[in-house]
């Protein structure tokens, strides 16, 4: 008895992702499998293809980084750049693995499916909230072997295995585009590379499979025991078999198919990451105070105490910068005084990694460093313990807002005076308009949101 109620809670803490609040906080690096027209890299700024190595091999292709926009975005080749890998030998462990390694905190995927349903005609767009695994010879899991201990093993929770956030955006995209899609969807993933048979195709649709394909799962298996919302979007080129005034689906009309909505497909990938890309920064900027002419005249002084108070504002903030960093190899995190010590004490805390204080000069009980920085009119300094950061550690650095860029930069030298090694810099705010940011191009900068003047 026991025994049942250890496992039963357990179970309960697994399910803990379909208690999450309607929203998904953002922050974007988005990882986007399939391609889909995407892979011309001109579509990309300042891209770049990145080989990137895991514990379970390489992954199916190179993958491709740059910036949509705003938008952090690296895209793979699920079947490989000249679509060489068949779906029974794709290494969906190493795509996935590769991806969160980049910082991927979102997959949107593509694929082309068969439909099972009258109704689904061949060109539609269907987004997947369902599906089958069917496949009988892939690596369904990262979980291959538990540690040891009943409170050790890792069965993950799967009943809603797309997320809805990105369903919900897919979904306004589509409607705005005015591109016909199907909003709800079951697909049923078998192993390939063959079609199936009639018997097959009809055994299907009286499971309540409404579409097929060959890669779905264990793709959205892997994103999900990975901790990253996947969802991905259908294309049908075909009624599979069981359609008999139909003839037999060929490659050559998926193709044909594929072809001629392939610039629809892409349309909506865009118009959905521009929604994801816009949606919290406008509702946090929405809760930063701004207050003209302070401390003295011309200037527009930003104030975060007003987003502190806001639960829901602060939170997203907090979620935002948790979603980024979580599969990052992050060791520990500096904060600058004063607020960074607030936003930097929290996000240690749901990192589960430890913090440190970057102080004004003499506020350090024990031996310090030091290093100084220009103010408008003279000097100042910042101070960090000498036994702070450990020689390679690598180290998160933030602090609430960038303006000139001045006290960032002495407290990343100190960071790198200690031995640390600089993951990244994050802020909630950013000034663009003072260019603080060129005085830290030595390093990866990021902010939650940008203030241009006003």
């Amino acid at each position: 008895m026991q025994t049942f109620k250890f496992l039963f809670l357990k179970y309960l803490l697994e399910c803990k992702n379909l208690f999450k609040l309607s929203y998904l906080p953002i922050f974007m690096k988005i990882g986007i499998i399939g391609g889909s027209g995407l892979d011309n890299p001109g579509l990309l700024e300042n891209y770049e293809e990145k080989q990137v190595e895991t514990p379970y091999g390489s992954p199916s292709s190179k993958i491709t980084c740059g910036k949509l926009g705003e938008i952090e975005v690296c895209i793979l080749a699920r079947h490989g750049k000249k679509h060489e890998i068949p779906p029974s030998q794709v290494n969906y462990q190493a795509n996935i693995y590769a991806l969160g390694k980049l910082g991927c905190t979102h997959i949107l995927a593509t694929t082309a499916c068969g439909s099972l349903r009258e109704e689904i005609k061949r060109g539609d767009f269907v987004i997947l909230d369902q599906f089958i695994d069917f496949t009988k010879q892939r690596k369904i899991t990262f979980h291959d072997k538990f540690p040891g201990g009943i409170e050790n093993a890792k069965h993950t929770a799967m009943p809603e295995p797309f997320s809805e956030f990105l369903r919900e955006k897919i979904i306004s995209a589509a409607k705005e585009l005015n591109i016909p899609f199907h909003k709800k969807g079951s697909v049923i993933t078998i192993e390939g590379p063959r079609f199936s048979t009639r018997a097959e195709s009809n055994m299907f649709r009286a499971w309540g499979a409404d579409i097929i394909n060959m890669s779905i799962a264990p793709e959205a298996i892997l994103a999900k025991e990975a901790g990253l919302e996947y969802a991905a979007i259908a294309m049908s080129t075909d009624y599979d078999c069981w359609k008999q005034d139909e003839k037999p689906v060929s490659w050559e009309e998926i193709l044909e198919i594929f072809g001629k909505n392939v610039e629809n497909m892409k349309k909506l990938l865009l118009k959905t990451i521009e929604k994801i890309s816009t949606e919290d920064e406008e509702f946090i900027k929405g809760k930063i105070r701004t207050i003209p002419n302070w401390p003295k005249p011309g200037v527009m002084f930003r104030d975060i105490t007003t987003l502190l108070k806001d639960n829901e504002g602060f939170k997203r903030v907090m979620d935002i910068l948790y979603h980024k960093y979580k599969n990052r190899d992050i060791e520990i995190i500096a904060g600058i005084e004063s607020r960074g010590f607030i936003v930097g004490s929290i996000l240690a805390h749901k990192l589960g990694v430890g913090f440190v204080p970057i102080r004004k000069k003499g506020k350090l009980p024990y031996e310090t460093e030091s290093e100084e920085y220009d103010l408008e009119y003279g000097k100042d300094s910042v101070e960090i313990h000498k036994d702070a950061i450990k020689p390679g550690q690598k180290v998160l650095l933030i602090d609430d807002l960038i303006a000139t860029g001045g006290t960032c930069r002495a407290a990343a030298n100190l960071i790198e005076k200690l031995g640390g090694i600089i993951e990244e810099i994050a802020f909630v705010i950013e000034l663009v308009d003072l260019k603080g940011r060129e005085k830290l191009n030595k390093w990866e900068v990021y902010s939650v949101v940008k203030f241009d003047e006003e």
